[in-house]
């Protein structure tokens, strides 16, 4: 088995057993770090948005089939999708969010995102891994899907 069909089995044994608990100050500080997110990204400052991401090569992020590898390759594919020539950050939402410990130091996030823009709107699911690091909260796994309305990915 690999390691991530491992770590999918790991991530589901936690979850069916009922066992991982968090306190709600660490849930209330995951959602502290998804409201920053939309702060910073509404603000046009990718940089302050990308501080709640895990700042290291092993951060993953996939979205629309695409697979990014690392915090610096993720930071680029946000900065050529939404700050190069011609192109808007628009106004970021979450809603109906869910936060679930895997354990003290983990945490899984689903919810729906919705970007605004001038072209009109983008939107679709999410799936963060948050954990527990140094400095704080930071999202270590992104898998982010786009509902399919001719707007393009996330």
């Amino acid at each position: 088995m690999n390691r991530f069909a491992q770590w999918v089995v790991t991530v589901l044994i936690v979850l069916t057993s009922g066992v991982a608990h968090a306190n709600e100050a660490d849930v209330q500080a995951v959602r502290q770090l998804l409201h920053d997110q939309v702060t910073a990204w509404n603000r046009g400052d990718l940089q302050k948005f990308m501080e709640t991401y895990w700042q290291s090569p092993q951060l993953t992020f996939f979205s629309g089939g695409d697979r990014q590898k690392g915090w610096e390759e993720t930071y680029q594919r946000f900065r050529q999708r939404y700050q190069t020539e011609g192109k808007e950050m628009g106004r970021l939402e979450f809603s109906d969010l869910m936060i679930d410990p895997l354990s003290v130091d983990c945490m899984l996030v689903r919810g729906r995102w919705k970007l605004r823009l001038k072209t009109g709107a983008q939107e679709g699911l999410f799936t963060l891994i948050v954990a527990r690091q140094k400095e704080g909260w930071r999202i270590i796994h992104d898998h982010t899907s786009a509902r399919q309305n001719g707007t393009g990915q996330p």
